[in-house]
């Protein structure tokens, strides 16, 4: 028997398991994952202190982020471009495109990830 759509609400004091992907100093950890029930959607907050970055990131489908605090780069790797990005940017990559982001001086802290969820973000991590 298929269950109705729900509702789900997701707490602070809620699990957020830790993702693999910050090169130095900060944190990454998925908020809306498979491992809450979200197959077409995820989100990760990303928190870089100064002079960290993110490793190199690639995904099938496409990614959005927010850069809700702080400032930093946005690097394309597959090409020559950087972009400036600060409090209030959002960041678009297209499928395929390798990426990383990089801390400005005052650190960075950014909301967003792939959609549909990319399970390889989640390998590793109980129940994935």
């Amino acid at each position: 028997m298929n269950q109705p759509p729900t509702v789900v609400i997701l707490r602070e004091s809620d699990p957020r398991p830790e993702l693999q992907i910050v090169k130095g100093d900060g944190v990454a950890r998925a908020l809306v994952w498979p491992g809450v029930g979200a197959e077409l959607r995820s989100m990760q907050s990303i928190m870089l202190r100064a002079g960290s970055t993110t490793l190199a990131l690639q995904h099938p489908m496409e990614a959005v982020y927010y850069v809700v605090a702080g400032s930093g780069v946005a690097v394309d790797l597959d090409g020559t471009d950087s972009f400036d990005v600060n409090e209030g940017s959002m960041v678009h990559v297209e499928p395929g495109t390798r990426y990383e982001f990089q801390a400005g001086d005052d650190g960075i802290e950014i909301l967003g990830g792939p959609c549909p969820a990319d399970h390889a973000l989640y390998n590793g991590i109980a129940g994935q």
